[in-house]
Parts: C-alpha cells; structure tokens; sequence
C-alpha cells in the first residue's frame, strides 16, 4: 500500500454526508419549476396589457423613465444553477484541498454563472470524483509549496522537506510582502492546520504574522500554530522555516502519492524521538480570536478635543490599556479573547456602556507576540494558574521580606506573586514560558527562561526568600519545593502555596515548617483546595 495514503483516513478527511443533494435537488427543482411558471405568466398578455400603468406611476413618483425588467428563463435559470452548484460544494471539504488555481476556476465559473444544470446525476457524478480526488488536491498543494522554496540554497532539500527550509522574497526591500511567497506559507499552514485538526487560516492571518515576524522579531525565531514550524524572517527578504518532525514527514507522504520514487523512505518515516528544541504545549487560538486580538487598540488616557473643539477628559490616565469592539461578534471569540486577557493580566473597567482593560505594564508586544504566533500557552501543560491576590499577598506576608533581601520566585507565570514583593534588594523570576517571559521583562523583572528544575541544577545563585506557586500534577509541587530549598541562603525561608492535600505532611525533613488555613476554591478554572506552607531552615 502507498504509504501516503496513510494520510488519507477519516481523521484526516471530513465524511461527505452526499444524502443531503437529494434535498439539494428537490429544492432546486422546485424553485426551477416556479421560476418557469412566473416567467410563462409574465410573457402572457396579461401582463403586457397593464404593466405600462405601473411603469408610469413609477415615473411621475420618482421623476425618471421606468423600465421593465428583463424575465427571460436562460438567464435565470443560469444564476440558479450556480447557487446550488455553490450550495453543492460546500456540503464537502474539497474546496479546503483543492489547489487554488482549480478553486479559483470553479469560483470563476459560478461567479460569471456559466455552471451545468444542475441535475442528480451530474452533480453525484462531479461530487464523487472530487471526494476521490481529494488526496491528489492536497498533494497538488503540497507541491507548490515545495516547488516554492528558494533554488539558489543548498539548505533546502530537493528529496522533500527537511528540518529547515528557505523561501525568497516573502518581502521586498520596503518590508512589503510578497502574496504569491505568503500565500505559500499560508498554504502550508492550512496543511498543517489539518493535521492538528484546527480552523484554517485564511491569507490575511499569515501576512500579518509574516509583518509581524519582519517588523518586531526580525532574526528571531517565531514559534507559530502551537510549535508546529518557527518563522524567522531578515531584512533581505528571506524567511527560514523550520518544521516540527513530526509534521515533515506527514509532508513528505503527502509529496510520495505524486512522486512514489522521488522521495527515499529516511524522509518519510515518523520521527523515533522526539526533538527537544521542538515543543507542542502551546494552545492554538482559532483565527478569528487572532483577528479581533490584531485590531485591538489602547483606549485613550490623554484630554483630548473633538472635531467642535469640545474638551473631552479621558476614561483613564493608565497609558497600558486595550480595548476592542465588536458588537455582531460571535460571543464565543470575545469570552476566549477576555480570558486571554485576563491571562495576561487585565483587569477590565466599564464606564457610560464601554469597556476597555488595564495593565500593569505595555501589553502590544505580548499581543504582537500572539498574533504572530497564533498561541499561548497551554494551561493544563504549563499548570498556569494565576494566583489570587488574597493568596499572594498573605504568601507574600509570610515571607517577612526586607529591603536586604535577594528574592526568587520559580515558575513565575506573569508575575502575581513578585508583584508584591516591594522594595527587596533584588528579585529574579524563572519562567519557561517565552510569553510569560515576555510580560515579566515587560514589568521589569530579571527573568530566566528555563525550567526550573534544570536550572536549579547548575545555578550557584541563592536567595534569603524564595515565595513559590508550583505546579501541582503528578505531584510536581514535590520536587519543587525541594529543588528550591537546596537554593536556599543561610537563615533563608521558603514559602510556597500547595495543594490542601500536603498539609501536616513532612514535606521538606529538617525544616521547620509552618501550615496556613485551607483556601477553597480559589483559583479561577480550577476546583481546588490550596495552604501556604513557610519553611525555615532549623538551626
């Protein structure tokens, strides 16, 4: 069996549900049928006899010629055909595989209504042969992106795709993009966007993460759609492409249905282990979320004059501020979008029937970020979950922290906890998130992007308070608090917020330890118990 039509599976492709062009096919016999009958009465001598009564009305009414519309059956007939031959292919995902220019063409055709009648057996005839084709439009498409990739580099591969690739001239020398180079990139993201499962992108959604990648992260590696492939665009035009393993090869089974001894057998195998640098414990965001998040502005904090010179105060003086309005919106994109937001640390105002959100630190780039990577991360992975401020402050409390002390907070998030800190001699966050990271250095916080663990390993740095909310599945919290007690200094006291189920255990042996009351139900999106634990070294 080819091994490319591994790919071709009910995962992969969605099921055709062809029961439903008999309802297709009643509906539009029918509306033929009374649209044969109107115009066989307009054509009548009734008609004629008294219609020029009407235009004339018409024309003393509105002080113009009337005239009377043309009814012949060819023409309507034709634009009825093209709505159902439409209504027809969107009952199936073939127009999701088939290359564009085969796209284009049917969408040409229907457009300029130049579609066959649309009778049963042509329609199940031309349905069948596209569902069977499907396999052949995707590689088709695969195609054109391979065939796409810069000739003049030898990092590309011309046995099929390889860990990293080059395109040409995705933006000119004005930072302007290339459509034919972006839609490529697009194309292969839709590709992509199959085999996660997800919504697909549409070609503005890829133009503004190639803007996005040119204009803020220019020579930067971008993970985009949850790690799947990383961006990474120069000023000469160029963007280098890695793609996920474990996507490459899925790739090149595709390019082996068109070429079956083109492609060696080492390029189409999956992946046996998996590449470190590569991770999938990103969430993708659906692509209209990305959108609305795009067109997001800052709400004004400055007085301000309208067009009548009238003095306008504004809302808030706080200049780290967004806002977004979309009142048709489907209210699913703006919960995700607030609690997003929320994420990241917006706290939300209302004021005369408008909304805006409030940070403590400049967001756009986090919102850039976003856009062009199409993620954040993903909650139940990472075990990011926010700690309330009542719980910070009373953690914080614990701490007993002095203006001579050198602070550490492990797994910092977006910085909930260090927030209230104050004035310490120093703090340093350890956070393995790269958006985290990104809001933390936005507040101003010395940050280290790794994990933990590791880095409690090899660092020499120790700290007189180290405050701590670590991740609590499979028992994580556990080796955390170890690792960070061996971080800590001489007289040194660790504090660290843990699952209600740790209380009275000994949990840390050799330190005296001390219990919080038990918080229920606390932390937003999670039905959980948590104690404050504070640990001293005993002398």
């Amino acid at each position: 069996m080819n091994a490319a039509l591994q790919v071709n599976d009910e995962q992969f492709f969605a099921p055709a549900n062809t029961d439903m062009v008999d309802g297709l096919v009643g509906r539009y016999r029918a509306e033929r049928q009374r649209m044969e009958r109107v115009v066989e009465y307009l054509s009548g001598d009734d008609f004629k006899s008294v219609v020029g009564y009407f235009e004339d009305a018409a024309r003393r009414k509105d002080h113009r010629a009337g005239s009377t519309p043309s009814f012949k059956l060819e023409q309507g007939v034709a634009a009825l055909n093209a709505r159902y031959w439409r209504e027809s292919l969107e009952l199936t995902d073939v127009l999701d595989f088939m290359p564009s220019k085969r796209r284009e063409e049917w969408f040409d055709s229907i457009q300029k209504m130049e579609t066959p009648d649309f009778e049963e057996s042509t329609v199940r005839a031309t349905l069948a042969e596209m569902l069977a084709a499907r396999m052949d439009f995707l590689a088709e498409k695969v195609d054109g992106i391979f065939r796409a990739l810069s000739k003049t580099h030898i990092t590309n591969q011309p046995e099929g795709f390889g860990k990293r690739m080059i395109l040409s001239g995705v933006t000119n020398d004005w930072g302007s993009y290339s459509r034919g180079q972006t839609g490529h990139i697009n194309d292969l993201r839709q590709v992509i966007a199959k085999f996660m499962g997800r919504d697909e992108p549409d070609w503005s959604a890829s133009n503004r993460m190639v803007e996005i990648c040119r204009a803020e992260f220019r020579g930067e590696w971008v993970s985009v759609d949850g790690g799947a492939l990383r961006v990474r665009c120069y000023m000469n035009g160029n963007a280098h492409i890695e793609i996920h393993p474990d996507i490459a090869w899925r790739l090149n089974e595709i390019l082996h249905h068109l070429y079956p001894t083109a492609i060696p057998s080492r390029f189409r195998q999956k992946p046996k282990r998996k590449v470190k640098e590569f991770t999938l414990m990103e969430r993708p965001l659906p692509f209209a979320v990305l959108e609305v998040m795009h067109r997001m502005k800052p709400e004004r904090h400055k007085e301000y004059r309208t067009n009548y010179g009238e003095k306008i105060a504004p809302k808030t003086t706080n200049p780290h501020t967004l806002t977004f309005d979309f009142p048709d919106r489907d209210k699913g994109v703006a919960a995700e979008i607030q609690e997003i937001i929320y994420l990241l640390g917006g706290v939300k105002f209302t004021q005369d029937g408008s909304s805006w959100f409030e940070f403590d630190y400049d967001v756009m780039p986090v919102i850039k970020e976003i856009v062009c990577s199409g993620c954040v991360p993903d909650q139940k992975s990472h075990q990011y979950y926010p700690t309330p401020e009542s719980i910070a402050l009373d953690a914080v409390e614990l701490a007993e922290i002095g203006p001579e002390h050198d602070c550490l907070e492990p797994s910092a998030g977006t910085g909930n906890l260090v927030g209230h800190m104050g004035w310490c001699h120093s703090i340093t966050c350890v956070e393995i998130s790269g958006l985290h990271c990104k809001i933390l250095e936005g507040k101003g916080y010395q940050v280290e992007k790794v994990d933990f663990l590791q880095w409690s390993e090899v660092t020499k740095d120790r700290f007189d308070r180290i405050v701590m909310n670590p991740p609590y599945s499979q028992g994580r919290w556990q080796a955390h608090i170890e690792h960070a007690a061996t971080m800590l200094a001489p007289d040194g006291i660790l504090v660290a917020v843990l699952p209600s189920s740790a209380k009275g255990k000994d949990v840390l042996p050799g330190m005296s330890l001390t219990w919080s009351r038990v918080y229920e139900n606390q932390f937003r999106g999670a039905s959980v118990g948590v104690v404050i634990l504070k640990a001293e070294r005993t002398l």
